[in-house]
């Protein structure tokens, strides 16, 4: 029996798959938990047209996650920070202050989790910081620290 699916269900498919599975299945399993819905040729078109919309909104995300991605490569963001006699920082840089700069100076909304740091920065001088832009596109924020005058 065909069905498409409304949920990811492990083992079987994706969300708006259409698949082959036993009736028992379905009428015990899938239907209840509305994880699936029987497979009409109406539905079975909507699915199709549903999908076909979903593949196009991923492709004109993946092309702005190019040109935000390219913009962030040539970016040059410089944070102050305050620091003591030695020129050692009081505290540190964090992914929610690089994001904010970039707020601030390019105007790129950045989720503070997509900025890979593997821990703060606790130093001055100039740092080259990794960002998860879009799925696997990634760029290199160049970060310079300075101290607050």
């Amino acid at each position: 029996m065909q069905v498409i699916l409304t949920q990811d269900v492990d083992k079987i498919g994706r969300r708006g798959d259409i698949v082959d599975v036993s009736r028992g299945y379905v009428r015990n399993f899938l239907v209840p938990r509305n994880l699936a819905e029987v497979a009409t040729p109406a539905k079975m078109e909507e699915a199709r047209r549903q999908m076909e919309e979903a593949e196009e909104r991923e492709r004109r995300m993946a092309e702005r996650a190019e040109e935000i991605a390219a913009t962030l490569n040539k970016s040059v963001i410089t944070i102050e920070a305050r620091t003591g006699e030695d020129e050692r920082l009081f505290g540190s840089v964090t992914a929610a202050n690089i994001a904010d700069a970039v707020q601030k100076a390019r105007d790129i909304h950045l989720d503070r989790r997509r900025i890979l740091l593997e821990e703060p920065i606790k130093s001055l001088g100039t740092h080259q910081v990794p960002v998860q832009v879009h799925g696997d596109v990634q760029a290199n924020v160049k970060v310079i620290v300075v101290p607050k005058l």
